[in-house]
């Protein structure tokens, strides 16, 4: 049965009702329903607008619904969208006092209200989610308290670090997440119920009871915005699109050193895949395909933002579209999370590859240059004496800690016996002492940090 169907005097085209038709995709809003209108019927009965029995009628018949799904006793199937199923379903059930659940209350709100509480808890689930990654990324950053390996600027080796700064980078990033979802999920708590199709109702109703047997913060203060306000969506979309982008970022350095070619980290055979005809192949495939399901999500972002930009206030059906692109968007990024976290605790560490790239290729020749600036020439001045340094290497096939300190003296009276030490990677690294430095000190602190701040959420 048509919820509408009192004003038409024929039935509704086949093809008609099959485009139109939303169950197929919204259905995964039934517990979102159910959770409304079981607030909604409550709010109806301590205001006086439905005598108890109804109440207690409406309550047991939803509660069970909610049963008969949960069970797979009850398949949905049968309505235009998942608002009429429950609905009618319930009518069938207690007869007559289902048909006054719908009493001050819009299609419109209702779906606005569902859809907020999917939301909601949405964010929660993906939440705890990024703790765990952020965990993860702990774990590996302890791991590398005692490692080495090249920093990279332009995919270029640029500066030794210590191990454990890669991986605090990336929980840095996943915090600033977290930090976002907390905020989005505060915006999400607004309640559109009672907001009617668009201009609220002459009914006694109490909107605050509502919202607050809801879990929501507040309800909405404007009934045209509350019906057709997708923010939320469009919010929720762009913090999974930038959490896929801090993954594929990720994805796209363990790809990258987990190649013959850098060779410092190896993936466990558990997460890797193989070749139908080269047997000697061991393919990242879990990182090649979180970085590709990026795009994706950031489709489905661009997606409700196309779809909101030009409706006129209130409701419009082009609304309907909001949710197929969140839906697969919650089960994609949530998976991708979750399947990045276990891969980084089966990630090992090839030490003597990290530990020769960090001193090779001149990494350490910013600390010749800030030797000679210590002691007391000027910076530009000792810059430049650093690169012909460097040139000379390169023209000697050898490297800076090929070089004695009779060598350096060569180019700058400056150096001392002590500038031998200097150049050993393991030595630059310690030296990044400064505050967020990558200094095994400060990485040390940093992980503390994150540990602290991570309790937040």
């Amino acid at each position: 049965m048509k919820l509408w169907e009192g004003r038409f005097d024929k039935p509704v085209a086949k093809s008609l009702e099959e485009f139109n038709d939303s169950l197929p995709f919204d259905r995964e809003l039934w517990r979102a329903d159910i959770c409304g209108s079981q607030a909604h019927a409550l709010m109806l009965y301590n205001c006086g607008i439905i005598s108890e029995q109804d109440y207690n009628l409406i309550a047991e018949g939803l509660g069970g619904i909610a049963e008969d799904i949960s069970s797979g006793s009850l398949e949905i199937g049968g309505a235009e969208d998942i608002h009429s199923f429950i609905e009618n379903i319930l009518t069938e059930r207690i007869g007559e006092a289902g048909k006054k659940l719908h009493t001050a209350r819009s299609r419109n709100d209702q779906v606005a209200t569902d859809f907020r509480i999917y939301v909601f808890f949405a964010y929660k689930t993906l939440g705890e989610k990024v703790k765990t990654l952020i965990n993860s990324l702990l774990v590996k950053a302890k791991e590398g308290l005692k490692l080495i390996m090249p920093g990279y600027t332009h995919l270029r080796k640029a500066q030794p670090i210590c191990a454990g700064h890669f991986f605090n980078a990336y929980s840095e990033m996943f915090l600033r997440d977290l930090e976002r979802l907390a905020q989005s999920e505060e915006r999400v708590a607004v309640c559109p119920l009672g907001s009617g199709a668009l201009a609220g109702t002459s009914y006694p109703i109490d909107r605050f009871m509502t919202a607050e047997q809801l879990g929501f913060i507040k309800p909405c203060e404007n009934s045209l915005d509350g019906v057709s306000d997708r923010d939320f969506a469009a919010e929720y979309l762009f913090d999974c699109s930038l959490i896929m982008a801090h993954l594929s970022r990720l994805c796209e350095d363990i790809i990258l050193y987990s190649t013959e070619e850098f060779g410092y980290f190896d993936i466990s055979d558990e997460y890797s895949t193989g070749s139908s005809i080269m047997p000697q192949k061991k393919n990242p495939d879990i990182p090649e395909l979180i970085r590709g399901k990026t795009g994706r999500i950031y489709g489905h972002l661009m997606g409700i933002l196309t779809t909101v930009k030009g409706i006129p206030l209130a409701y419009n059906k082009d609304l309907q579209e909001d949710k197929e692109g969140l839906f697969d968007a919650r089960k994609q990024v949530e998976s991708c999370v979750f399947v990045m976290s276990e891969l980084l605790l089966n990630i090992s560490f090839k030490k003597e590859n990290m530990f020769k790239a960090a001193g090779g290729e001149f990494c350490c020749a910013t600390d010749v240059a800030d030797y000679l600036a210590k002691k007391g020439m000027p910076f530009r001045t000792a810059h430049s004496v650093t690169g012909k340094i460097v040139r000379s290497c390169i023209e000697k096939n050898i490297t800076l800690q090929d070089m004695t300190a009779d060598d350096y003296r060569t180019f700058s009276e400056l150096f001392g016996a002590d500038i031998v030490d200097k150049v050993k990677a393991e030595n630059c690294a310690a030296a990044r002492t400064s505050y967020g430095g990558a200094s095994p000190e400060r990485v040390r602190e940093n992980i503390k940090s994150i540990k602290k701040r991570l309790k937040k959420f």
